[in-house]
């Protein structure tokens, strides 16, 4: 059965959030503290998604949650544009091109939402999903922008549409 994109169901949640922790243990990411990881908001996912403005989309096969991408307003960001949020793959998803189309799925929802740059904001150790970026146009900024409270970041990225 082919890998489906689709919008998030409260059923994500837990799934969601479980991918998005064991990346960071997986990679040994730290600190933990300032990031996605701690965030009381990767438990509801759902919930933080119907923001106006925000979108966030699953990959899914068979019924098994392989990741997600999402876009969000965040406060102090440029008029249209919004931050790529919540991109985190499986491992079992990496390596297919399944975070491409997921990527590419939240590049069209992000037009469609009237945006005009995505921003991002990640961490060195994450040198595969930086690289991806890089493909997909994104250029590195010196400083962060708007206010994700993810301050332990220390790459941020910038891409127009």
């Amino acid at each position: 059965m082919p890998v489906t994109i689709r919008n998030i169901i409260p059923a994500d949640n837990a799934p969601l959030a479980a991918i998005i922790r064991a990346t960071f243990d997986e990679f040994d990411t730290v600190p933990k503290t300032g990031t996605v990881y701690s965030d009381p908001e990767t438990d509801k996912l759902y919930d933080l998604f119907q923001t106006p403005g925000s979108a966030y989309f699953i990959a899914e096969e068979d019924g098994v949650i392989l990741g997600g991408c999402g876009l969000f307003p965040t406060r102090g960001l440029p008029e249209g544009c919004a931050e790529l949020v919540k991109y985190y793959l499986s491992s079992a998803a990496r390596g297919k091109g399944i975070g491409k189309t997921l990527m590419e799925r939240t590049f069209e929802g992000a037009k469609e939402l009237g945006y005009k740059e995505i921003y991002l904001e990640s961490f060195p150790d994450f040198t595969k999903a930086i690289s991806i970026y890089e493909k997909a146009d994104f250029r590195y900024l010196d400083k962060p922008l708007g206010n994700s409270g993810h301050f332990a970041c220390t790459v941020w990225m910038l891409k127009t549409l």
